[in-house]
């Protein structure tokens, strides 16, 4: 098969690990800078252009679109699945997944469990918002934030009160969410691949922090997840369609709780962390859907 990488940069770990292991399984593969291409959005033709080559000859698509770039990253895997081509996660999947509140709001309705979260506009409903979620500590968060960017712990009333205020100054959206006190500043990814997760790992942070992002210098091991756990990070991915994610769960008094979905998660620290190799079974999964994809697409033209 000839692939594309949708990637701003080719020397990221997640990145050179899906290239190698595509050209040592005999696929044509090549990365290319999403910000780099550009499109003939046409109904008679259309095309993605990379510099003087024209991308069309590409029989499947692995998109790793960055959180900066979403609404140019998925315009442009939204043109590779108008011209036909495969796309491991399609675009209106990715952008369900990096609308913290859309995803949110897709988990209440599929019954999925969350942290108490509470959203408003208003700073008159400041008050009501921190009852709401059942007082302090809470967790503010940054819509837009990426990788524990945005995220504040408050500690006390008067604390919340004044980020929420910081906040709104900034006419930023955030959410106000409890604080899961019980899961001890750790969480939980588990890398979904199709109807599988094939790999878990605790993430735990740091001492005197307490967001478990590997950026942040949080620790990983390999975890065993229970059975409840495995149905709820699969429940989360399907509801937001993907075939590759990562989900991040919290251990709470109440079971399970889902606190996001990522879309374009790192391979790195999960498959240093479990030994899993990560990039070889997402070849496996391409190569096994693509062939039943490509009948389906000749049976229905």
């Amino acid at each position: 098969m000839k692939v594309g990488i949708l990637s701003r940069d080719s020397k990221l770990y997640s990145t050179r690990r899906i290239l190698e292991v595509g050209k040592d399984r005999g696929h044509e593969v090549e990365v290319y800078d999403t910000l780099k291409c550009y499109m003939n959005i046409s109904s008679i033709k259309p095309t993605v252009q990379y510099g003087e080559k024209t991308l069309d000859d590409l029989d499947a698509v692995i998109p790793r679109i960055g959180a900066s770039i979403t609404f140019y990253g998925t315009a442009v895997v939204r043109q590779f699945e108008t011209m036909g081509c495969y796309v491991l996660n399609e675009s209106i999947a990715i952008s369900r997944s990096r609308d913290k509140l859309r995803s949110l709001q897709i988990f209440a309705r599929r019954g999925i469990d969350l942290p108490i979260t509470g959203f408003a506009h208003s700073t008159k409903q400041t008050q009501a918002l921190i009852d709401l979620v059942g007082s302090t500590p809470l967790v503010i968060k940054l819509l837009e934030g990426t990788q524990g960017k945005g995220v504040v712990l408050a500690e006390t009333h008067k604390a919340a009160e004044s980020v929420i205020d910081a906040f709104r100054e900034m006419d930023a959206h955030f959410l106000v969410q409890e604080y899961i006190k019980e899961a001890g500043g750790s969480d939980i990814r588990c890398f979904i691949i199709g109807d599988k997760v094939v790999a878990s790992m605790q993430r735990t942070a740091k001492e005197g922090e307490f967001r478990s992002n590997l950026h942040r210098g949080a620790k990983a091991r390999e975890i065993k997840i229970t059975p409840e756990e495995r149905k709820i990070a699969l429940q989360a991915a399907k509801a937001m369609g993907l075939n590759i994610a990562g989900v991040d769960l919290l251990r709470s008094s109440r079971g399970p709780l889902v606190m996001e979905v990522n879309s374009s998660p790192g391979l790195e620290g999960i498959e240093r962390a479990t030994g899993v190799d990560i990039a070889k079974l997402m070849f496996e999964f391409i190569e096994k859907k693509f062939h039943g994809w490509r009948d389906q697409m000749k049976s229905n033209s």
